[in-house]
């Protein structure tokens, strides 16, 4: 059979039209948000910060000598006095050392009186010239010999007196009883902490301050501290210490706050909130819902105005509150920052805004920062 050339012609366009059922490829999505563009906002704002009570000095009692604690004359929670006794060791190995010190000591006072007579004698004999001079020498040597080893002995017998009285532990200060490190019954090596004793000479609250935080505070800051339970049990105080290392888990600064006349409500261990109020510089805060996270580090979606697609950006976090988050850097003013919808983005994905307001217009006029 021949095919006429036009219809040879015919068949081979018709082949090379692509199929008129295949469906024309669909449209990048986008993605509705809401966002909200970037205005730092004037600082003096009031920050909270939730911290303990500990006590300003915390000593471990123990021991300076090594036995069987035989008594624990207190417990977890007691009060001290000065001067009390706390704890006992057995003293029957120091007893009998005491006695034989003091044996040898009044062995050697008894050869320090019979060498004294005979240094008498000699001199009186001497001086009548009915002795001589080697015996006199001799005399003299002896003597003194001997009030040497009274001395050691006397020395001997003070050690073992005082290793007597170590057996007894006594509280060095009034306080509080907040640790036991040994039970009746054990035998405990010199300088094994038997009890840990809070003293009464003052009491500080204790904070873990973000290292931003710690920066933008003033210089010997009034802090005012509360009780979390009771806002109405309150007393101020100052920084008496900031550690000069961060927290390897949480990186944090403890900073103690020593306590002017704090009410007896403030125990060891109570909850107590402080408040800062920090100086006027300009803050850029967002909505808790506009952080996520990259790579660990929290971090926030931005919106291209130009091609309108979406981008993450690493922030840091100075604070936050359930009203809105405090950022130290990573923003600044004019970005469009994604406010709802920000678990279903992707980098480089194109979105459609919402709504588009200022960020501080959000923002509470005073924050609490969690710790």
């Amino acid at each position: 059979m021949r095919i006429a050339p036009a219809s040879f012609l015919a068949l081979a366009l018709i082949a090379a039209l692509p199929g008129c059922d295949d469906p024309p490829p669909a449209p990048p999505e986008i993605r509705p948000v809401r966002v909200i563009t970037i205005e730092p906002r004037a600082g003096g704002e009031v920050v909270s910060l939730t911290g303990t009570v500990e006590a300003q000095t915390e000593v471990n009692l123990a021991f300076r000598i090594d036995g069987r604690l035989v008594q624990r004359l207190v417990n977890v929670g007691d009060r001290v006095t000065p001067g009390q006794v706390v704890a006992r060791l057995d003293p029957q190995n120091e007893e009998n050392a005491l006695r034989a010190a003091r044996a040898a000591l009044n062995a050697a006072r008894g050869q320090l009186v019979e060498a004294r007579n005979n240094y008498q004698r000699q001199r009186e004999l001497l001086q009548s010239g009915f002795t001589t001079r080697v015996r006199y020498d001799q005399a003299l040597q002896t003597l003194q010999t001997v009030q040497a080893s009274v001395d050691a002995a006397q020395a001997q017998a003070n050690i073992a007196e005082n290793r007597l009285g170590y057996t007894e532990l006594h509280a060095d200060a009034a306080g509080t009883v907040t640790a036991r490190g040994a039970e009746p019954g054990e035998v405990v090596q010199a300088g094994r902490m038997i009890l840990q004793l809070a003293r009464d000479d003052g009491r500080d609250a204790v904070f873990d301050v973000p290292p931003a935080l710690k920066d933008q505070a003033p210089a010997d800051p009034v802090i005012e501290v509360a009780l979390t339970m009771d806002p109405a049990v309150q007393a101020v105080g100052r920084v008496r210490e900031v550690s000069p290392r961060a927290d390897a888990v949480t990186g944090t600064f403890r900073v103690r706050v020593g306590l002017a006349d704090p009410p007896a409500a403030m125990r060891l261990g109570s909850t107590v909130t402080g408040r800062l109020e920090l100086g006027g510089g300009a803050v850029i805060t967002v909505p808790p819902s506009a952080l996520t996270r990259a790579q660990g580090q929290p971090a926030v979606w931005l919106v291209d105005p130009r091609s309108q697609q979406v981008s993450l950006r690493t922030v840091e976090v100075l604070r936050f509150d359930p009203a809105r988050v405090i950022i130290g850097q990573g923003l600044e003013a004019g970005d469009i920052v994604v406010t709802a919808g920000v678990q279903a983005l992707r980098p480089g994905q194109k979105v459609r805004l919402l709504g588009v307001q200022a960020a501080a217009a959000n923002a509470a006029p005073t924050g609490r920062a969690a710790r």
